[in-house]
């Protein structure tokens, strides 16, 4: 058994090698048949096991089927989500995350957008708010009550960018304190309360693969101030970042339960706004182009009326301030090129059980 697991282990890490060094190895076929038996088992467990979004709890309320990982601080464990469940969820109600994970980003040639939509039509209704071709964030649309839960609408952005598709570094505009409050008037803290200790523990839980690589996953804890009629809230989000073989890169979250509420830090408490879905697909139309999705699904206990305008005009600033940092090569991204390690440097700085002899 114990030559078994080194076995999966390694398989899993060489599957993680594949993603990081941007080969792109087939799903059904060419790599398929290079994993032992049992990753084989899992990854086809996985794949025809897809199920419909919103069909399953994200978090499992039974002890005796829940996973769990060390996060980086002491004496605390992660509880993971239903992974199948998270990513089905994430892939109907956004084409651009699906056609990464199905197509690698595209088909027939056509990438981003242009592959997805058509591919992908919606399977829930959608009510366009706003839409656009010159704008930047160019079509918005809608769903208002989502999922039966009253006053928690779930809402779409899409736009394309100009510059290199750097998801993990998107990924910083929405984590980062210092880049936040840069477009966000309303945050007043944000940060990853509790990094996950072994990123190895995630992928082999999804599939060694399956949905991309998981480069980054841990708790965040992100408090708001009070404005324009809507008081302060705080939120504990499990996020995480995938990548994929062609440069796309999905950012996502959800919202830990109130069993989690032991995590949230000391002091007193403000109202909870919970992020039930979050994703972000970013996908390279060319070597100097990209398509993102941004979906959020949010209950923050006050009329919608209310929030709607400032969660627009707050996710548009968002996209403006990355437009003005992709296209700014010698500026911060011309930095950030210069001091971002290679995919095989950045891996062999990750720590976990498939890294150890």
């Amino acid at each position: 058994q114990h030559e078994e697991q080194n076995a999966l282990s390694t398989q899993c890490h060489t599957l993680t090698l594949f993603f990081r060094q941007k080969q792109k190895p087939h799903r059904h076929s060419q790599f398929f048949t290079m994993l032992h038996p049992s990753a084989k088992a899992l990854s086809l467990f996985i794949l025809i096991s897809s199920v419909s979004g919103f069909s399953a709890p994200i978090f499992q309320e039974m002890i005796s089927k829940q996973h769990t990982a060390p996060s980086k601080m002491a004496g605390v464990d992660i509880e993971l989500p239903n992974f199948d469940e998270l990513f089905s969820r994430i892939k109907s109600v956004s084409p651009l995350a699906r056609i990464v994970m199905e197509n690698d980003g595209g088909i027939n040639g056509k990438r981003g957008f242009a592959a997805a939509v058509p591919a992908f039509p919606d399977e829930f209704h959608w009510k366009i708010t706003e839409s656009n071709s010159r704008r930047i964030v160019h079509h918005i649309d809608k769903i208002d009550n989502f999922n039966g839960i009253p006053g928690a609408p779930i809402t779409r952005f899409r736009s394309s960018l100009k510059g290199p598709c750097l998801g993990t570094n998107f990924a910083t505009f929405i984590m980062d304190m210092k880049e936040r409050r840069q477009w966000d008037l309303q945050i007043q803290e944000v940060y990853e309360a509790y990094p996950v200790n072994d990123l190895d523990v995630v992928n082999i839980l999804m599939g060694c693969g399956v949905y991309g690589d998981c480069a980054r996953l841990g708790i965040g804890y992100c408090r708001t101030k009070s404005n324009l009629g809507i008081g302060a809230r705080e939120q504990l989000t499990l996020c995480g970042v995938q990548e994929f073989p062609d440069g796309s890169c999905v950012i996502w979250g959800t919202e830990m339960t109130d069993r989690h509420n032991h995590l949230l830090p000391k002091g007193g408490r403000v109202g909870r706004a919970r992020t039930h879905l979050f994703s972000t697909t970013l996908v390279p139309t060319s070597e100097n182009t990209f398509d993102v999705e941004y979906v959020l699904h949010l209950e923050i206990g006050m009329p919608t009326w209310l929030t709607t305008p400032v969660l627009g005009e707050t996710v548009k600033s968002l996209f403006k301030h990355a437009q003005k940092f992709y296209s700014d090569e010698n500026g911060e991204l011309g930095r950030f090129l210069k001091a971002r390690p290679e995919p095989e440097e950045a891996l062999v700085g990750r720590s976990g059980i498939l890294m150890t002899p």
